[in-house]
């Protein structure tokens, strides 16, 4: 908690008047920490900055940390939304993964975060797995979405140049990806297999039951600042954007010797007007309710079509994009290929 203030302190501006809305706790596994260090943190945090009454505050958890007496003192404290890191329901899927926990101990967490209170839950879970085929996936979403949580999060894995994964990979160790056919399949029956389960997509790989999305990330996609504390954490305010250093010792290092704020960024940067257009878009775009030119005139001065016209009539005609009453958003087609949509929008 010491170095959270410290860190909080050396940024050099008062926090005290800046209304938070969201609060979310991740990155790694922050429940390997006590429930006293979280709740801790979260007091801490309520000191600095003036943190509304039905804030969202999100925890994520790994199952393999579950534990029921540490879960109702986090809700107690105010931690009001879990998103439990699952990946799958099948072992051999979760060994491939390197992950500590079982498909019944991601169960039993579920199980233990209900008993405790917790009325607003996500599944993370991850398809395009090595090996993984169409029935193993859709064994994994019948299970989780018969838990019945509240929000449901499937992305595809995407292996990282660096990563054990790309090691593994180039070394021949690593079991065949699904092939891109196969890919697809799993991504438009994920939507409709949680469409008639009551939950809604809202952003290219969110699916959350009515009111149940996800506020903190919303903010992100629809460019809100944000500040990020501690090792590793990325921040947005005010048009700059950066990153703290990772290794953890060398963080606490700097803390204790009272050093300068430059010592724990890394990668700071003012990004330019075309910069936050283009983050505009292609962040917005990931959202099914697409972008409002509205939106976009009232936060540059400049109209969408004015700097954007050209490319979105051109991914209209291709079909990857379509008109609303407002602005525009991608299409089924262009959802099933978002990557090679949104680069269009960087200029």
């Amino acid at each position: 908690m010491r170095a959270l203030s410290r860190e909080i302190q050396l940024q050099g501006r008062n926090y005290s008047d800046v209304t938070v809305d969201t609060v979310f706790f991740g990155g790694g596994t922050p429940t390997v920490l006590t429930a006293g260090e979280l709740s801790g943190i979260l007091d801490t945090l309520r000191v600095r900055f003036r943190i509304q009454e039905d804030a969202e505050i999100s925890l994520e958890m790994n199952p393999g940390t579950a534990d029921g007496e540490k879960l109702r003192v986090l809700k107690r404290a105010g931690f009001n939304r879990l998103s439990i890191g699952v990946q799958s329901m099948q072992d051999k899927e979760l060994k491939i993964l390197g992950r500590i926990h079982s498909a019944e101990q991601a169960r039993e967490a579920y199980r233990l975060a209900r008993e405790a209170g917790f009325d607003n839950i996500n599944l993370d879970l991850m398809s395009g797995l090595p090996g993984q085929t169409f029935q193993d996936w859709s064994r994994t979403l019948e299970q989780a979405a018969g838990w019945k949580p509240e929000h449901i999060s499937a992305y595809s894995l995407i292996i990282e140049p660096g990563t054990p994964f790309a090691a593994l990979r180039e070394a021949g160790k690593l079991a065949p990806l699904p092939d891109e056919e196969t890919e697809r399949e799993m991504y438009r029956f994920t939507e409709d297999f949680l469409s008639k389960r009551g939950f809604a997509r809202y952003e290219i790989s969110n699916y959350a039951k009515p009111g149940r999305e996800c506020r903190h990330n919303t903010g992100y996609w629809t460019g809100h600042a944000y500040l990020g504390l501690g090792t590793g954490a990325a921040s947005y305010v005010d048009g700059v954007r950066w990153s703290n250093i990772s290794n953890p010792d060398e963080y606490m290092k700097i803390l204790c010797a009272g050093g300068e704020i430059a010592a724990l960024q890394k990668d700071v940067r003012r990004l330019s007007a075309e910069e936050r257009m283009e983050e505009f878009m292609f962040l917005g775009l990931r959202m099914t309710g697409g972008v409002r030119a509205e939106d976009f005139s009232g936060r540059f001065g400049k109209e969408m079509e004015e700097v954007y016209g050209s490319v979105m009539c051109r991914q209209i005609g291709q079909g990857v994009l379509e008109r609303t009453d407002g602005g525009v958003r991608l299409t089924a087609r262009g959802i099933d290929v978002s990557n090679y949509v949104l680069a269009d929008y960087l200029l």
